[in-house]
């Protein structure tokens, strides 16, 4: 059978990892969340001549190539334990879409079930991180904000065309993520849910 992926992505502060790591918590028998650098990190831990691949490249402080962080995806997803497998944070540019689009299109081990975007705003995503970050015991800089605005850029410049993207596929789904958590969990558990029971 077919593992049901379920990519999940959003803004720095969106809260997209807490949502997906609830709702694994919550269906521990047939959900499964990873983050892109954990699966990275096992596929090291395993040994495998992927794994060393990775290494030679961390090890050195160099981004691991495309192609590898996609190997890397595909072969977590066809062995996790679980038939509903969310990762959040990925696709992160167009080049990633377009690769994983590629290699999934290959693949009759995975089926992609939907994009969930957990949607807010920069004022609120701000606010989310600085708000934090202020909390903190000392207060680093004010190159926070910098950073902030860094990573959302990243964030936003791929987003109109990954949107689209995956929109014309049918395969996008917006959720509000300026609620409090539990509704927004509970949509994404109910979509993801409903999803998975028709793919």
């Amino acid at each position: 059978m077919a593992k049901k992926l379920f990519l999940i992505i959003g803004a720095p502060g969106s809260g997209k990892t807490t949502d997906a790591e609830i709702i694994a918590q919550r269906n521990p028998e047939t959900v499964v969340h990873y983050s892109t650098g954990e699966m990275l990190r096992q596929e090291v831990a395993s040994g495998s001549e992927l794994g060393k691949e990775i290494e030679s490249y961390i090890s050195r402080g160099a981004l691991v190539p495309l192609d590898i962080v996609i190997n890397t995806i595909v072969t977590a997803v066809k062995n996790a334990p679980r038939d509903i497998v969310l990762i959040d944070g990925f696709p992160r540019s167009t080049e990633q879409m377009e690769a994983l689009d590629k290699i999934l299109s290959q693949e009759q081990d995975i089926k992609l079930a939907a994009v969930i975007e957990v949607r807010v705003s920069e004022a609120v995503a701000k606010e989310r991180i600085l708000g934090r970050a202020e909390e903190a015991e000392v207060k680093r800089s004010d190159d926070n904000e910098e950073v902030f605005y860094q990573r959302m850029k990243i964030y936003l410049e791929p987003l109109p065309a990954i949107e689209k993207f995956y929109e014309s596929k049918g395969l996008l789904k917006i959720i509000d993520g300026e609620r409090p958590i539990e509704p927004i969990v509970d949509e994404m558990e109910a979509f993801i849910k409903a999803t998975a029971a028709k793919v």
